[in-house]
C-alpha cells in the first residue's frame, strides 16, 4: 500500500516544488528499517513507477517517491527537470533532499537512507553518490554526470545496471565501472546484453506512437529475467550497505 505524505515544508526550506508530496510505500511487519528515496522516470509517478516504490518497500526498505511533478503534467516537465540534472542543482535536487530529510525524521526508519533512480532517476542517483549525503546509490540505465572521475570522488557506494540494446546508454557501464574502481568506491555494475532501457519496469509507459521509436533505438521495455537479477544484486547491495549493522 502506498499513502501520500507532504513534503512541502521540508522542500520549502531549499526553494523547491511548491506544495511537494511524496508516495511512501511501508514494508509489511515492524520496523524500524533503513530508508530509501526512490527517484522516477522521465514519465514521473505514474503507476508503472509506483510499483518501483513498491518493490523497494517489499524488499524492506522504507520507501519514498518524491513527486518531482508535483502539481504538473509530466511532459511539461521532462525538459526543466534534465536540465537541472544536467546542471547539478535546482528545485529536483531540493524535493530528492526533502524526501532525505523526512525519511532520516521519521521514527521508523533505522537513520540510514540509500538512493535508487530509473532512466533520469538513475541519473540523479549518480549525481546524489557523489554529494555524500547518501549511505548507498543505485542507479539504473541513467546518464552520467558530465565531470564523471570528479562526481564520483568520494561517492557512497554504487550498484548500477544498463541494457546492452540501450544505444544511448549502453557504453555508460563500462565507463562508470572504470570511474569507480579509479575512486576506490564500492561498486557493482553490470551490462545485460539482452536488456534495453526501463528494462526493470513490469509494462511499457511511454505514449503509444513513440513506443516504436523507443524500441528501436534504446530497445525499450521489461526484460523479466535480466529484471530478476539486476533485483536481486540491488538487494544484495543495499543489504550490505544500508540494512547491515
Amino acid at each position: 500500500m502506498t499513502e501520500t505524505v507532504d513534503l512541502s515544508a521540508l522542500s520549502a526550506q531549499h526553494s523547491g516544488t511548491p506544495g511537494l508530496v511524496g508516495h511512501l510505500a511501508r514494508p509489511e511487519g515492524a520496523g524500524p528499517w533503513p530508508g530509501v528515496v526512490v527517484v522516477f522516470e522521465a514519465m514521473g509517478a505514474d503507476a508503472v513507477n509506483l510499483r518501483l516504490n513498491e518493490r523497494m518497500a517489499a524488499a524492506g526498505y522504507l520507501a519514498l517517491m518524491p513527486d518531482l511533478y508535483t502539481g504538473r503534467k509530466a511532459i511539461r516537465c521532462m525538459v526543466p527537470t534534465m536540465r537541472q540534472l544536467a546542471r547539478g542543482h535546482g528545485p529536483a535536487f531540493a524535493d530528492i533532499e526533502a524526501a532525505r530529510q523526512w525519511l532520516l525524521c521519521e521514527p521508523s526508519c533505522t537513520g540510514k537512507v540509500g538512493v535508487i533512480g530509473f532512466c533520469m532517476g538513475g541519473g540523479f542517483a549518480l549525481v546524489l553518490a557523489g554529494q555524500g549525503r547518501f549511505d548507498a546509490a543505485a542507479a539504473n540505465y541513467g546518464q552520467l554526470p558530465a565531470e564523471l572521475d570528479q562526481a564520483m570522488e568520494g561517492a557512497c557506494p554504487v550498484v548500477a545496471s544498463y541494457g546492452g540494446r540501450d544505444k544511448p546508454y549502453r557504453a555508460n557501464a563500462a565507463k562508470l565501472e572504470a570511474a569507480l574502481r579509479r575512486a576506490g568506491v564500492a561498486h557493482d555494475v553490470k551490462l545485460y546484453p539482452n536488456a534495453g532501457h526501463s528494462f526493470l519496469s513490469d509494462a511499457e509507459n511511454v505514449p503509444r506512437a513513440l513506443a516504436p521509436i523507443m524500441r528501436r533505438i534504446t530497445g525499450f521495455g521489461p526484460e523479466p529475467e535480466s529484471a530478476a537479477h539486476a533485483w536481486r544484486r540491488i538487494e544484495a547491495f543495499f543489504g550490505e550497505h544500508l540494512a547491515a549493522e
